[in-house]
């Protein structure tokens, strides 16, 4: 059977998402999937982002990190989003990079995807459940199935337990602790497994 094709999108200011994809992508790939790492175009004004130091550094130094597409989303098999919550719930360059597809969508060509999510707030509450759950919803509507961790990892306990999809709750110096980065790298695994699973069974 071929490879599982994965695509990590994700939208990030600062970093702390563009990390959470990094780390994923790392676990997708040893488990043999082919993976892509696709940020969301920014729709900030330069002179919003040049306010803040933090932003504009990340902005500078992943220039070169390839755009998503309706092309990507088409080839992939499973996708792991990542964005950050506004308001609890996604930040508008995610959205309008979701209300680009519905031509991809309205072909078909979302269904039976596997798709799973993650999310990143400034404090522990600060609505990353709310922005999981409310980017699933739109999962619905495309026909994908969910692969979210649950409590199927022990990693969930030494990550804030939200069984929806890994929470970070940013911090100042830009580290994510080991045990977030254990639910992470987990979510991934857990993602590609039941893409595989999938696969065979269309293969069938």
């Amino acid at each position: 059977m071929a490879n599982v094709k994965l695509a990590i999108i994700y939208y990030s200011s600062t970093g702390t998402n563009y990390q959470m994809a990094q780390y994923a992508a790392d676990a997708a790939r040893e488990m043999g999937a082919d993976v892509k790492v696709l940020k969301v175009p920014e729709l900030a004004p330069p002179e919003a982002i040049a306010s803040n130091p933090a932003w504009q550094a990340h902005h500078d130094t992943t220039r070169d990190v390839p755009m998503a597409s309706a092309a990507d989303v088409e080839w992939a098999d499973a996708i792991i989003f990542s964005v950050p919550t506004r308001f609890g719930n996604v930040p508008s360059q995610f959205k309008q990079f979701m209300d680009t597809l519905g031509g991809l969508w309205a072909q078909g060509k979302t269904a039976n995807k596997v798709v799973s999510a993650m999310s990143s707030a400034q404090n522990p509450h600060g609505g990353q459940e709310a922005t999981i759950l409310a980017l699933y919803t739109s999962m619905y509507h495309w026909g994908t199935i969910i692969a979210a961790p649950g409590f199927t990892d022990a990693s969930a306990y030494t990550s804030g337990g939200n069984p929806y999809g890994t929470s970070v709750t940013a911090r100042e110096d830009g580290v994510i602790d080991e045990g977030t980065i254990a639910a992470i790298k987990h979510q991934a695994r857990r993602t590609v497994t039941v893409a595989q699973w999938i696969k065979a069974g269309q293969a069938q």
